[in-house]
């Protein structure tokens, strides 16, 4: 029965709830208490609302691999708007010129971003696939660009509050900030197809 054993932790693993960065919980509806998600009658609110509470997203750039140069190739990326209840909108990512996507990047710095509230137990508790409407996500398109002086607090803060093991990274990656500069929002929240958020209004929105 010593086969039991691992098999039993592997399970605690994959059943576990999703949980946040920073030790607090994050994105986890069972540890800690999170806003309700906002009426998909306000798409821009929702858009902001899954931003926020997602700290890691699947980023799609166009490939400068050899084996797929000029097809689509996406990979996933930790990510913070903003610290827990102060977020802003704007996704921060910490990058290395050693990561595929961030060669794409140099090269076309056009990319997509979509995040899901199925990467936290939101959809999990309400019995919802991934894939349907309900499981609300959000696709965020732009270009990726280094952050500047005037935004550099505030992005690390977002960041290593969100993700602190990042403080402990290999400084020989030559990490730095970049964010997401979005140009056009799509939000799938209920039956119906995508709805259109103009950055304005995405911006506008001050979350409760």
């Amino acid at each position: 029965m010593g086969w039991l054993t691992p098999l039993l932790a592997l399970l605690a693993l994959l059943t576990r709830p999703a949980l946040g960065r920073g030790g607090r919980d994050h994105g986890d509806w069972d540890a800690a208490p999170q806003p309700p998600l906002p009426p998909h009658e306000d798409a821009a609110r929702v858009a902001r609302f899954v931003a926020h509470i997602c700290d890691w997203g699947a980023l799609g750039t166009i490939s400068t691999v050899p084996a797929v140069r000029g097809r689509p190739f996406a990979n996933v990326f930790s990510l913070s708007d903003g610290p827990p209840g102060a977020g802003k909108g704007v996704p921060y990512f910490y990058l290395s010129p050693m990561q595929l996507s961030v060669t794409d990047l140099q090269v076309n710095p056009y990319a997509t971003l979509t995040m899901s509230l199925a990467q936290t137990n939101f959809c999990r508790k309400r019995g919802y696939d991934p894939q349907s409407p309900l499981c609300a996500h959000i696709m965020l398109s732009g270009t990726v660009t280094t952050v500047d002086d005037t935004e550099m607090e505030f992005a690390k803060d977002s960041l290593f509050t969100r993700h602190p093991e990042m403080t402990t990274w290999p400084s020989d990656h030559n990490w730095f900030v970049a964010k997401l500069n979005i140009t056009n929002i799509w939000v799938l929240d209920y039956y119906g197809g995508a709805k259109i958020v103009t950055p304005e209004e995405y911006f506008n929105v001050e979350l409760q």
